[in-house]
């Protein structure tokens, strides 16, 4: 069914979008609601992609299932990881290593781009958001917020381990040295937001200057935090080299990191304080993936470079696991462009990357696509210049198309 050409469903995507941006303070039940809306519609009249019906609805769930568990472990499990790194107090101890200036804010990013580089990009932000959290005295500016996000998401762009979207390149046989040409552009972009988004942040809270002295390192949660970071990235690795089709039947991430959390608890009991609100966040998350995931993208526009530079802005709304598994379907990109532009472009909105979504449980304010746009502005300024960087230097060098 169309309205001026458009489906039906994308109308009732837009409007839980919409409905996200307007009413911020109330977002898992505009979310939920967007969700029950588009699933009561694709009931009635158009059915979902494997079929009509509840029978549809459960054949697309069974499809849907592990991703979301994924997600759904993942973020609950690295808020606890991000308590564990905090009450370890080294963040405390950061502002001695940081220069006490706005540098320091840019040194602090690029740590973040570089744990990114190798770790799952939720943990990376989480992280940068706790060491914010304690260098800046608690006042972290928006567009810093956005900034981490932005750090996190173009360290994992250029990276097979770095994001759940190169992975299914490499997974998909995309070489890995083909993914890693995205960091010419993601370096670029780093140049371009860094510095703005740190200045704005020594205006509105500046860096610690003097760090509490006498402060003893807590060794136990350091090694948990340790621990859980290798486990995700063994399981990642493992995974995708021996048992590949694993992947699509279990939440192999999600399930490392739950299996450390629980099995240390006794060494250092977790902050089950944060659960509430994560789970919240979680949920609301995963309303919006589910509800992408039911839209009838059966077929993006021919692959181009400027079909791939739009796909970025898309990516900040719409959920980049499916647009990569079209991309990678249709085949035709140059694939360092469409690992930066789905992987980059997520940053523009709060809720365009898990990350995004993990931060801004941890800091509620985030949660304003306003704020987030216009004090965030140099992300989508970098997004841009990044690309086009990347264009001068290498060119477009296309795969050939399936």
């Amino acid at each position: 069914m169309l309205i001026f050409g458009i489906p039906v469903d994308f109308i009732l995507f837009a409007l839980t979008l919409l409905g996200v941006a307007l009413f911020h303070r109330h977002t898992l039940p505009v979310a939920l609601t967007g969700l029950a809306a588009i699933i009561l519609y694709k009931l009635t009249f158009t059915g979902f992609k494997y079929g009509a019906g509840l029978g549809g609805l459960g054949h697309h769930m069974a499809h849907e299932w592990v991703t979301l568990a994924n997600l759904f472990l993942l973020l609950m499990g690295f808020a606890l990881l991000s308590r564990h790194f905090e009450e370890s107090r080294i963040p405390q101890e950061m502002p001695a290593l940081l220069p006490d200036d706005w540098k320091g804010g840019v040194i602090l990013l690029g740590l973040v781009f570089v744990l990114s580089s190798f770790l799952d990009n939720i943990a990376a932000a989480l992280i940068g958001g706790t060491v914010a959290r304690s260098v800046f005295q608690g006042k972290v500016h928006i567009g810093y917020l956005a900034a981490i996000v932005a750090a996190s998401n173009a360290g994992g762009a250029g990276s097979v381990v770095g994001d759940t979207t190169t992975t299914m390149m490499w997974i998909a046989g995309v070489s890995p040295l083909a993914v890693v040409e995205a960091y010419i552009a993601a370096i670029a972009a780093m140049l371009i937001f860094a510095v703005p988004a740190s200045l704005q942040q020594q205006r509105y809270s500046p860096i610690v200057k003097n760090p509490p002295s006498g402060l003893k390192v807590d060794t136990i949660r350091v090694l948990i935090v340790a621990a859980i970071l290798i486990a995700a990235l063994a399981a990642n690795i493992t995974a995708n080299l021996k048992f590949p089709a694993l992947l699509d039947i279990l939440p192999v991430l999600g399930i490392a990191v739950w299996v450390v959390i629980l099995s240390t608890a006794a060494l250092r009991k977790p902050d089950w304080s944060v659960m509430p609100e994560t789970f919240k966040g979680t949920i609301f998350l995963l309303a919006l993936v589910t509800a992408a995931s039911m839209m009838p993208v059966e077929k993006l526009p021919a692959a181009s470079w400027p079909t791939t530079l739009g796909l970025g802005f898309v990516s900040a709304v719409f959920d980049n696991i499916p647009l990569t598994a079209l991309a990678l379907k249709q085949g035709g990109y140059d694939w360092g462009y469409l690992a930066y532009a789905v992987g980059f472009g997520g940053s523009m909105m709060w809720f365009g990357s898990s990350a995004g979504v993990a931060l801004a449980n941890m800091y509620p304010e985030a949660k304003s696509v306003g704020r987030w746009i216009t004090q965030g502005w140099p992300i989508a300024v970098a997004y841009v210049v990044g690309f086009f960087v990347m264009l001068a230097v290498l060119g477009w060098h296309p795969d050939a198309p399936h």
